[in-house]
This record gives structure tokens, C-alpha cells and sequence, in this order.
């Protein structure tokens, strides 16, 4: 591999590190009504686990209630199952048309517990930012052995690999921070 490509790579997977970090912390609770709760939710509909947002409408009208409306009205059972069953201690009020879930306020124990789950994911996305910075420096190693690239690429390419794990620790850092914020607000 030649600098550019090895540079590329570790950049496109530091990216997809902290994708995977916004689509867990979407998932996290509030104390307001977040569509993004129920995003990871799939319901058993046609014979096969169906993400909820592909066979309803999910919105927030309100910043204590979720209302989602099924394109189909025949899967509003399922979709309603789906919630009861799912770990997020939500009740759904189904109406025959819409399923509305209203969002209680957060106790302090609850906002702690979800602190601390902001805190293991940020830690988790930290580690594999840090993976893929070992794996870059290896295989900037590998392509100096390999006669592909200089001594002084190689370490160039080290040096920018690591200005890319601290700029996306602090991604990481300012994500986590700010979503405890919200998670802390009342």
C-alpha cells in the first residue's frame, strides 16, 4: 500500500467509528421525545424483522411524545409488540391508526445509569479509533519493509495517522459531552 491509501483507509475507518458511535447514542434516552428511539426497533411484519422506520412514520409532535403511524394499518400490532418487548421500558398507546408513547421524565438514577452508557460508548468508539491507528502505523511498517515507501514516508504517514486519532477522539469526547448534557438536562 502507498501512503495515500494506507492514510485513506485509516480515515475512512476512523469515519465509520464515529457513525457507529451517533447511531448508538441516538439510541439513548432523554428526557425529551426522540424519534431515534425506536430507529433501532425491527418488527416482525411480512415474515421478516423490519426496521420500524421503514413501515411507519415516526415523529415527535411534542417533547414528551413519539407518535408513529403505519403506512399499513394491519402492522400496527406487530409494531406495538416490537415496543413492549424491546428493552427501552416504553409504553405504547395504540389507537387502531397511531401508536403514541408518551416519555417519562428521567430519574436521577436513570440519567446516571445512561451517563455511564454515553461514557462505555465513547470509551468503546476510543478503542477502535485506536485500533485502526495500530493497524495504519502496521501497515505503514509493512509497505517501508515492503520497499514501497521511505524511512522518513513511513514516518509521516505515523505522524498524520495520529493527528487523525486525536481529532477524532475529540469527536468522540465532544459527542459524549454533549449528549450527557442533554441526558442531565431536565
Amino acid at each position: 500500500m502507498d501512503a495515500d491509501e494506507i492514510l485513506l483507509d485509516a480515515e475512512e475507518r476512523m469515519d465509520k467509528a464515529i457513525e457507529v458511535l451517533k447511531k448508538a447514542l441516538s439510541g439513548i434516552r432523554t428526557g425529551r421525545a426522540n424519534p431515534g428511539l425506536v430507529d433501532s426497533l425491527r418488527a416482525d411484519v411480512y415474515g421478516s424483522p423490519t426496521p420500524i422506520k421503514q413501515i411507519a412514520s415516526v415523529g415527535a409532535p411534542e417533547p414528551t411524545q413519539i407518535v408513529i403511524r403505519p403506512y399499513d394499518a394491519s402492522t400496527i400490532k406487530d409494531i406495538e409488540k416490537t415496543i413492549i418487548a424491546s428493552d427501552l421500558g416504553l409504553t405504547p398507546q395504540n389507537d387502531g391508526r397511531v401508536i403514541r408513547i408518551n416519555i417519562p421524565a428521567l430519574s436521577g438514577e436513570v440519567r446516571k445509569k445512561m451517563v455511564s452508557r454515553i461514557k462505555e460508548l465513547s470509551e468503546e468508539a476510543k478503542i477502535s479509533i485506536r485500533n485502526i491507528r495500530r493497524d495504519g502505523n502496521k501497515a505503514a511498517e509493512q509497505s517501508e519493509k515492503d520497499k514501497v515507501i521511505s524511512e522518513d514516508t513511513r514516518d509521516d504517514i505515523k505522524d498524520q495517522i495520529q493527528e487523525l486519532t486525536k481529532k477524532y477522539e475529540t469527536q468522540v469526547s465532544d459527542m459524549a459531552k454533549a449528549r450527557e448534557k442533554e441526558v442531565l438536562e431536565d
